[in-house]
């Protein structure tokens, strides 16, 4: 979504759609105008997320979450004026207006700035059965598996990429030659890649303890290689580094709806009936941005799953957050996972 005129919505138009606006452009922003194009708001990846924590419904009018005051630009404003402004107050977009307040051009930082690399190691985990998939699974590992023609690890990588990493660690522990054989040392996308490879399981948290800890200084960003996600990486770092903390787990909103009414009562006495009510949680999204000091305790081989890791640290008073996404994301765990991706993915990582 190129064209800032397509990230444009009207104050009545419903949160959730809001939302798939802002996931199938590449501005990150969504602007709210009334029917002359005059600013009334802006939604970005923050107002969603902490419309997600308070757990808003989705049919909310835009209006009710949006910030009503953004920063704006005028026409006459030069290009390091508003760089100036932007980095000032930590903004990734600026709108530009005329004097009647209506849009006529949306800058980013983005097109401000060249994208840099970013020296923060990623850690990808490719190591699994992948049991549920069979019979695709009995002679190829499931990052290895091709959606859209590729496979899911190299969509995975390439996001990274895209978004600025160079340093990949891959852990491996089933068919890891055809893991190596297919990303080599990394060379053919320009970026390196090592390997550590786990003889037995070690859970979801073990191979933390084969890294090179000595060369890990910055936080990690850690990933199930069976996952898909339109995430900006360089969005959840920040999250990261904005909020400190020993770890961000990324979540994801899941609903439950009983299919029963349910029934609150005191002794034998009925309080309230709630007919089918809808339950809503938090889940692990399976992705991580780990800090130095939390990867120094997972000693070599050491079997601990990462969510009892993340407890531990949460035991010891540590703190852990969570970055809720809203952006598209698919766990390929069953087979029906793996069907759906194949209907999803075009155009989701062009």
């Amino acid at each position: 979504m190129k064209n800032w005129q397509d990230a444009l919505v009207t104050p009545d138009t419903p949160l959730e759609t809001a939302i798939a606006t802002l996931d199938r452009g590449a501005l990150r922003i969504v602007l709210i105008a009334d029917e002359e194009r005059r600013l009334l708001g802006t939604l970005t990846d923050g107002d969603v997320r902490r419309a997600l924590l308070k757990h808003l419904p989705l049919d909310l009018p835009v209006s009710q979450v949006m910030c009503s005051a953004p920063q704006t630009a005028q026409l006459s404003w030069s290009k390091d004026r508003m760089l100036a402004v932007m980095e000032s107050k930590q903004l990734l977009h600026l709108p530009v207006v005329d004097d009647e307040g209506r849009i006529v051009a949306l800058d980013t930082l983005h097109d401000l700035l060249d994208r840099r690399r970013s020296d923060n190691p990623v850690f990808l985990m490719a190591g699994g059965f992948g049991t549920r998939l069979h019979p695709l699974t009995h002679d190829c590992p499931k990052p290895l598996l091709k959606v859209g023609g590729k496979p899911i690890l190299e969509i995975i990588l390439e996001g990274f990429i895209k978004s600025g990493f160079h340093r990949f660690f891959i852990s491996t522990h089933y068919l890891p030659e055809m893991i190596r054989d297919h990303f080599g040392d990394g060379s053919r996308w320009g970026v390196t890649i090592r390997y550590v490879h786990e003889e037995t399981p070690l859970g979801t948290g073990g191979a933390l303890g084969l890294l090179p800890h000595d060369e890990i200084e910055s936080p990690l960003l850690m990933m199930n290689g069976d996952l898909l996600t339109t995430l900006d990486y360089r969005e959840l770092l920040a999250f990261h580094n904005e909020h400190g903390g020993v770890a961000t787990m990324c979540v994801r909103n899941y609903e439950f709806q009983v299919p029963y009414g349910v029934i609150q009562s005191e002794g034998h006495r009925i309080r309230s009936m709630i007919e089918k009510p809808i339950q809503r949680f938090f889940i692990n999204a399976g992705i991580y941005v780990l800090s130095p000091e939390i990867i120094k305790t997972v000693k070599t081989q050491t079997r601990i799953d990462l969510p009892t890791l993340l407890e531990r640290e949460i035991s010891i008073g540590s703190d852990v957050t969570m970055f809720p996404l809203h952006e598209y994301w698919l766990d390929i765990g069953k087979m029906d996972d793996f069907k759906r991706a194949q209907s999803e993915i075009n155009g989701l990582f062009q």
